[in-house]
């Protein structure tokens, strides 16, 4: 399995540079280091590949014309298996049918040679920062299966359509729905959602929540999909679509 490429912005923003023209490979990298990023650089596809295999990088720089191919392959290579990171394109053909392609094939930007170095550490600084944001976005929402919570403005979604929920039953379904597919045991639901606030919660009052909110969230709340209860421990939420 190939390995995933992720955004981590507790480190020196690390980039790979996919050039073999040593011409311009010398002075970038010694100005894109000497602007606070740590560079790693490739001349072939089969270099930057195994940069990719063994590396994790915030953003790519990658020619178009190498000598074993185009940079649109890699960028090709790169969304294949999923990873987002940002690409620019570098490229001295600023024909519209290049600019289409790198786009089309997902990169994200692309600036044309010669270009002044200023313009790239901006462009460079812009996409870090969009796709910061978009992790972060990310991050306030739980996607599982038919449910989407978001968590910024406290709210559920099921296939899309809003559910009407309590307080307490907003955050039972938080609680199982992080740990999808997990058992979470009564004593951790007791302890996360009431114990916390002084108030004591049976056994019962839990099996009512439980039942309430099935009410709201299964097609037959008497075989639910979703919200299962494993006996004698507590409860699990199935992440399956229906």
């Amino acid at each position: 399995m190939d390995h995933q490429i992720t955004i981590d912005h507790a480190h020196t923003n690390k980039l790979l540079l996919l050039e073999d023209d040593w011409s311009l490979v010398d002075g970038l990298s010694y100005s894109l280091k000497k602007n606070g990023f740590d560079v790693d650089i490739a001349r072939t596809l089969e270099e930057a590949k195994k940069f990719l295999l063994h590396g994790e990088y915030d953003l790519l720089l990658l020619d178009i014309t190498l000598p074993d191919g185009s940079g649109f392959e890699i960028c090709e290579y790169v969304r294949g298996h999923g990873n987002q990171v940002p690409i620019i394109f570098l490229t001295a053909l600023d024909e519209e049918v290049n600019v289409i392609r790198g786009l089309d094939c997902g990169g994200d930007d692309y600036i044309t040679k010669p270009f002044k170095l200023g313009e790239l550490c901006s462009r460079i600084r812009a996409l870090l920062r969009r796709a910061g944001m978009s992790k972060e976005s990310e991050a306030s929402r739980l996607c599982r299966g038919d449910i989407t919570i978001d968590l910024l403005a406290s709210r559920a979604l099921l296939r899309g359509v809003p559910l009407e929920l309590t307080g307490a039953e907003y955050k039972l379904l938080c609680l199982l729905v992080r740990n999808a597919d997990r058992t979470v045991t009564r004593e951790v639901i007791f302890n996360e959602l009431w114990d916390g606030a002084g108030n004591f919660v049976d056994d019962n009052t839990l099996s009512v929540y439980i039942r309430r909110l099935r009410e709201k969230i299964e097609s037959d709340p008497s075989h639910p999909d979703h919200l299962l209860t494993v006996r004698g421990f507590g409860y699990q939420w199935k992440e399956v679509q229906i």
